[in-house]
């Protein structure tokens, strides 16, 4: 984690983590149950996590007012690593995937709206060891590491991640994983919609970078 960019390989790949790589529902929803305990405020939490995706301030903004936005979700991300490590698995395919870019010679980042040190603990907690986790990124934000790390190829769930990916000239793959449905994906500039990270190895088979 945190290695610096590199153009030497041959094939840079960027994973978005949420409903991605990592099934982060069970985990965001007991952080967001806590944090509604703690607040006092009532959240749906099963609602929360049917939009996983864009960063968390614009979830708060459907609960609380917007001039404590900002510092509840400060105490979200404080929260969050007691909460939401441990019940968050690995999706299908996901160290599959990781492995197949491996033995092709190339390198993985993850690129995610999820606060850095979040995301590097979920990837800790599973044994995932991408070579680069970039956090706080959102939709065309995300295209900005990914274009400084080369990568020639974007996966994600959300049409923000094909934005992403479009935005730093990458080849976007998409997965239906998450709350877009494979229409959507399409309409949003998707190259390639994937059912799950299951399929991604066939199709990497299949890939050569431009």
């Amino acid at each position: 984690m945190g290695a610096m960019p590199s153009h030497s390989f041959p094939l840079t790949v960027g994973f978005d983590l949420d409903m991605t790589l990592i099934d982060t529902r069970p985990g965001i929803k007991a952080a967001y149950r806590a944090l509604s305990a703690e607040t006092g405020t009532p959240i749906d939490a099963d609602l929360v996590v049917s939009r996983l995706g864009p960063p968390v301030d614009e979830e708060l903004r459907n609960w609380f007012p917007a001039d404590v936005v900002a510092a509840t979700a400060d105490r979200y991300r404080e929260i969050y690593p007691a909460h939401a490590i441990t019940p968050s698995l690995a999706l299908p395919g996901a160290r599959e995937s990781i492995e197949a870019i491996r033995a092709r010679g190339g390198r993985t980042i993850v690129v995610t709206a999820k606060h850095q040190p979040s995301a590097e603990l979920h990837m800790k907690h599973l044994g995932i060891e991408p070579d680069a986790v970039i956090g706080g990124l959102w939709a065309e934000a995300k295209g900005h590491a990914l274009r400084e790390h080369a990568a020639d190829v974007y996966v994600g769930d959300h049409i923000g991640d094909v934005r992403g990916a479009r935005t730093a000239g990458a080849l976007s793959v998409a997965v239906t994983t998450g709350p877009c449905d494979a229409d959507e994906l399409r309409r949003a500039g998707a190259d390639v919609v994937l059912s799950s990270l299951t399929e991604f190895p066939a199709w990497l088979e299949t890939y050569t970078p431009a």
